[in-house]
């Protein structure tokens, strides 16, 4: 398939550059697969979408403030800093730093907020533009501590605005534990503790994982045919006790649903035993679903509304098929959704 055969109009303004007022306010698009029916509806309505031993699967990686904004030494220009995953060496990075053209192996960068100070030092060049940098302290304190202090949300390039104190909040899940993401999983930021409640008392079942979403959320499509595309790889860690609620759900053919494309990606990259059971683990994954993936765990998703042509979209129609989601997208936008990391939700079963 072609990368064109997954574009769709999106007018600017439908990108959501806020978050809603409240958690839960979210609108909610709901479609099911075998009749095709679509209803319109509010994210706090998702109880009654849902019933007893639906599994609902999220991922729990906590999103850590990887922008950092200073200057370069000597000199004092603007730089800036962005921290893609850890190197090999301890308090080292995979960075993508501007101004690249002058940030060269030696150059220095500091980044300071109060009596915060974190000092940077290119220490290797690598493809598309991205650098080592080693990071320190003047004092000894904890690297971690220092970048939590004074780095910035790492807000998505579609967001065309600062970062503000309430984003450390709203671009995080309320159940957001291991932290190591650059971006967020967005489809749980529509969840409060309330929903979470509401959906236990009536036998919704929750499972957590973990994968630490990277850059490659952002990456673009570069080629025209998209079995060319190839992901970055992403950690992921999957416990014994995750593993054992989906073994049993999928025993009893209970519906699986997975908040996220970061979760489904997660799921569909597990292995199953002999006798289909999950297999629980830790490792890397880039795994790129698009149609023609065939699903051996997720049987539903609750996801966001994605760019044109990117991969997180094809996973989505892999999963509804293209033609359904290209539709549900085209009566989103003539409904007026919000799109993207802020926007509203969809679920699929």
């Amino acid at each position: 398939m072609l990368i064109s055969d997954f574009d769709f109009d999106l007018p600017d303004a439908l990108i959501a550059q806020e978050p809603p007022p409240a958690r839960g306010g979210s609108r909610l698009m709901a479609i099911d697969r075998a009749s095709g029916r679509v209803a319109h509806l509010q994210f706090k309505d998702l109880p009654s979408l849902l019933r007893a031993g639906d599994l609902l699967v999220v991922n729990d990686t906590r999103v850590f403030p990887a922008r950092l904004i200073g200057r370069r030494l000597p000199g004092g220009g603007a730089a800036e800093c962005f921290l893609i995953r850890p190197a090999t060496e301890a308090d080292t990075w995979i960075a993508l730093v501007h101004p690249g053209q002058r940030l060269r192996e030696g150059s220095r960068m500091i980044f300071e907020s109060g009596s915060r100070r974190l000092n940077a030092e290119i220490t290797g060049r690598h493809f598309h533009g991205r650098r080592t940098v080693r990071l320190w302290t003047d004092d000894g304190s904890p690297v971690r501590d220092t970048i939590d202090a004074i780095g910035h949300v790492p807000l998505p390039p579609y967001i065309k605005r600062a970062d503000a104190t309430n984003d450390r909040d709203r671009y995080q899940t309320v159940y957001a534990r291991e932290r190591g993401s650059i971006a967020a999983p967005t489809a749980g930021l529509h969840f409060t503790p309330e929903i979470l409640e509401v959906l236990r008392a009536q036998g919704v079942e929750l499972a957590r994982i973990t994968l630490h979403v990277g850059y490659g959320t952002f990456q673009p499509i570069r080629v025209e045919n998209i079995d060319e595309h190839e992901m970055e790889a992403e950690h992921y860690e999957v416990g014994p006790g995750a593993a054992a609620l989906m073994s049993q759900a999928k025993a009893e053919q209970r519906r699986i649903i997975a908040v996220g494309t970061t979760t489904t990606r997660t799921l569909e990259s597990l292995s199953l035993a002999p006798d289909g059971t999950v297999v629980p683990g830790s490792g890397e994954t880039a795994l790129f679903i698009h149609p023609g993936h065939q699903f051996k765990l997720v049987t539903g998703l609750i996801t966001n509304f994605h760019l044109p042509k990117s991969s997180l979209l094809m996973l989505v129609s892999a999963f509804a098929g293209r033609e359904r989601v290209l539709a549900a997208y085209r009566e989103a936008v003539a409904s007026r959704y919000r799109f993207y990391s802020y926007g509203d939700a969809m679920l699929i079963v």
